[in-house]
């Protein structure tokens, strides 16, 4: 009977084993996705603040030629 017992409690053990390791596989990719995300929308909003500087210098060019 406690053979049983033992038995059962190392197969329980076993898939919450199994299901904590997925579950830390799954937040670190998680993770990782939010990390390149974060990097991206970094370089995103560099790219749109040198857009809006070029925009504005072409608009003052733009002014003084129409003058």
């Amino acid at each position: 009977m406690e053979m049983a017992d033992k038995a059962k409690l190392k197969a329980a053990a076993v898939r919450i084993g199994t299901a904590v390791g997925r579950a830390e596989r799954t937040a670190r990719r998680v993770g990782k996705a939010a990390q390149v995300a974060r990097e991206e929308l970094a370089q995103l909003t560099k790219q749109v603040e040198a857009l809006a500087r070029e925009l504005k210098k072409s608009s003052e060019r733009l002014k003084r030629a129409i003058r």
